[in-house]
């Protein structure tokens, strides 16, 4: 039996109105998955729909199964037998019953993303590409987009107009069409374009399926896109029952197909709808809904609702300004050990971030700190792809290891394959010797030019290490090796972002280890790739803010929150559109946080951008009745370096911290761990520690120190 006692006014509307065109917009946490399955549930027991009536498309299996599971809650055995699915499982439902029309088998094959890339590895080779050139990820995507605008093979090779890597994406786009005909299979976007095919060729097997389904209700609208709104609009020819729920400030997922023109404008579609706003909360604190809803407010396209709470005011919102990301992690992490020490679960707080790349500085004050953490959606910064090449290059001028030379021999592609690096490897083991001094010794007699050139490049580097900074170094090595005009040339835009997140690191530990040399460097990072493998339990949360996305925490730390990187300066070149894009993220960002938040961003100089940050119009948005500012910016000067209006920390001012230190103290950093003073200068200390690490100059005031506590000697 429904309990609509536990349902608000608003709520209980939704479960109940018999409108043919029902609209919910449900903001965030206001119950939009309780109002959907009760709707079923009333459907079923009120007004005597059969389950097997009733569809419901959701965009997730976890909501589907989720849907099912309250919906049994309810009503026991008398709810079984409702469509409960998501839009691909529907579709596979769909095709393996009436395929037959489009000459494919009922017992055709769904390929997954494994089987995709092994189509691919059989199409680069046929077509002599390498995957480094072109990823795997970038080519389906190609695919994808030309499959969705009805675009065959034949026609992209047309639109390559002669251009290179166009003409080798088309001839990959034509391997895999015909591999997938062969094999009478369809991939998950052939799902949906087959079904809504079918459909439009056979109006016979349309009028079935559209007679079967009485009632439809689709989860998450925001999120269709053109071909699932066509497909779901075609389910409703015959009995024309659409309920919709979502909400258009949530459309974040336009860069894959969703349309938040589609919920806006229904009622263009469906002259009758009626539109229910769900507005209560039951997640947030008011200052948290306010300070949201006072940033999303800015949106044209959106429809107007204002969230509210019965959880009380709770906390202001807090925005911090720090001199650095350094500063910026340390202050994060830094409230996270005191939250964690009030009494919060590590898993009951979140770190979010707009793109990948700003992970990296937040990691490594976690994993120094020894605090377990989980990424949601991503790899942890030094494990990704891109930031373990660079490594490997810089490890050639070290170390020059085989593991390095492996790694990176053909990234970017020299044409150097399997069968040329087993020979170099059988010479080096016969010789006891590294692959790199094999090439280098001319021991293998083939591909000369290509290795001579590659020992040139690497000895060069070698040379300029003596006199070159950390970050003047890797710039030469990413120009040098190709390496950044290969990602240039695909459009890598968040690989490019990771490696110049990577010379941002180096630049750091220049100025916090100015004596330190490229091989510490590689030493330090070890530490942190090390212990990126230890297990988690109760853990910290890192995610973007697409992947947190219907998920919610106690506390949420959004940062990054400069102008240019939230929001992304990509986005923004698509104009309005894009900027609106970016404030339905800061809002979703936001409304994660059930009882904290804080908004963080750093002034320093960012190699990202290419240029000083500048504090996010989300922050400057908020209404200032919600939000504390704990530092306002620092004023700016003129950098030398860069030409650049550079924001940090006036230090002439601040007494140097070195005189708290003596020659003889101990002290422990965080990852060279115990060391004795020997020396101090202008806030610089020189410090001795054991092997391996030797004397370092750091910052009397960086956090990674501190004196050896009397109750800590033995």
């Amino acid at each position: 039996m429904i309990k609509y006692s536990d349902l608000n006014e608003r709520q209980k509307m939704a479960v109940t109105d018999d409108s043919p065109h029902l609209r919910i917009i449900a903001g965030a946490g206001s119950g939009k998955t309780r109002v959907l399955t009760m709707r079923i549930a009333y459907l079923i027991e009120q007004k005597g729909v059969k389950p097997y009536h009733i569809l419901a498309i959701t965009f997730t299996n976890k909501a589907a199964r989720e849907m099912k599971n309250r919906i049994n809650d309810m009503l026991k055995d008398e709810g079984t037998g409702c469509w409960i699915s998501t839009i691909h499982s529907l579709c596979m439902r769909i095709l393996s019953e009436d395929i037959g029309a489009l000459n494919y088998p009922k017992n055709f094959t769904v390929v997954d993303a494994d089987d995709q890339r092994q189509i691919l590895k059989e199409a680069y080779k046929e077509v002599g590409i390498d995957k480094k050139e072109y990823p795997y990820g970038t080519v389906l995507d190609y695919i994808a987009d030309n499959k969705y605008m009805n675009v065959s093979p034949e026609k992209a090779m047309e639109f390559t107009y002669g251009e290179t890597r166009l003409v080798n994406k088309a001839k990959v786009y034509d391997y895999y069409d015909r591999r997938l005909k062969q094999l009478y299979a369809l991939d998950f976007d052939d799902l949906i374009l087959f079904t809504t095919r079918l459909f439009r060729l056979y109006p016979n097997i349309l009028e079935k399926w559209s007679r079967k389904f009485h009632y439809i209700h689709v989860d998450e609208f925001q999120d269709v896109d053109k071909e699932q709104y066509f497909l779901i609009r075609q389910l409703a020819t015959v009995h024309d029952n659409l309920y919709v729920v979502g909400d258009p400030d949530q459309t974040i997922f336009t860069w894959r197909g969703a349309d938040v023109n589609i919920i806006v404008n229904m009622e263009k579609d469906f002259k009758d709808t009626k539109t229910i706003i769900l507005n209560q909360n039951y997640r947030s604190t008011n200052n948290i809904l306010s300070g949201a809803n006072s940033v999303i407010r800015n949106n044209k396209a959106r429809v107007d609702k204002e969230l509210f709470s019965r959880n009380g005011d709770g906390s202001k919102i807090i925005h911090k300004t720090c001199a650095s990301e350094t500063a910026e992690a340390n202050y994060v992490v830094n409230q996270i050990i005191k939250l964690h020490g009030d009494g919060y679960n590590y898993k009951d707080m979140a770190v979010l971030y707009r793109a990948n790349y700003l992970s990296r500085e937040v990691e490594k004050v976690l994993i120094e700190n020894r605090i377990n953490y989980v990424i949601y959606g991503g790899l942890r910064f030094y494990e990704r792809m891109e930031v373990k090449d660079i490594l490997s290059y810089l490890r050639m001028i070290t170390r020059a290891d085989d593991l390095a030379f492996i790694r990176i021999i053909n990234s970017p592609r020299r044409g150097i394959g399997p069968k040329t690096l087993d020979g170099i490897q059988s010479i080096a083991n016969e010789q006891g010797i590294s692959m790199y001094d094999v090439i280098k010794r001319g021991l293998y007699p083939k591909n000369r030019d290509v290795f001579d050139g590659f020992v040139r490049m690497v000895e060069k580097w070698r040379e300029d290490m003596k006199t070159l900074d950390l970050e003047i170094l890797l710039q030469e090595v990413l120009d040098d090796s190709g390496y950044r005009t290969m990602l240039e040339k695909e459009n890598e835009t968040e690989r490019l972002e990771n490696v110049k997140s990577l010379l941002d690191d180096i630049k750091q530990y220049s100025v916090d280890y100015p004596d330190s040399s490229l091989d510490e460097y590689l030493q330090m990072i070890s530490l942190y790739t090390d212990r990126a493998s230890e297990d988690v339990g109760d853990a910290v949360n890192l995610c973007t803010i697409h992947s947190a996305k219907g998920l919610e925490f106690d506390v949420v730390f959004v940062v990054g929150l400069s102008e240019g990187i939230f929001p992304s300066e990509r986005t923004m070149a698509e104009g309005q559109k894009g900027l609106e894009e970016e404030r339905r993220l800061a809002y979703v960002a936001y409304t994660r946080a059930r009882k904290l938040l804080y908004l963080t961003e750093s002034n320093s100089f960012s190699f990202v951008l290419q240029s000083a940050k500048l504090q996010s119009r989300f922050i400057s948005e908020i209404d200032s009745r919600y939000i504390d500012h704990v530092d306002e910016r620092p004023t700016p000067f003129r950098s030398a370096i860069f030409d650049e209006d550079i924001v940090i920390q006036d230090r002439r001012k601040e007494k140097p911290k070195d005189d708290q230190y003596r020659n003889g103290d101990t002290v422990i950093h965080k990852i060279y761990g115990e060391g004795i003073v020997i020396g101090s200068e202008n806030g610089v200390l020189q410090i001795a520690f054991s092997h391996p690490h030797g004397v370092k100059k750091i910052l009397a005031s960086h956090p990674s120190i501190r004196k050896k506590k009397k109750e800590e000697y033995s």
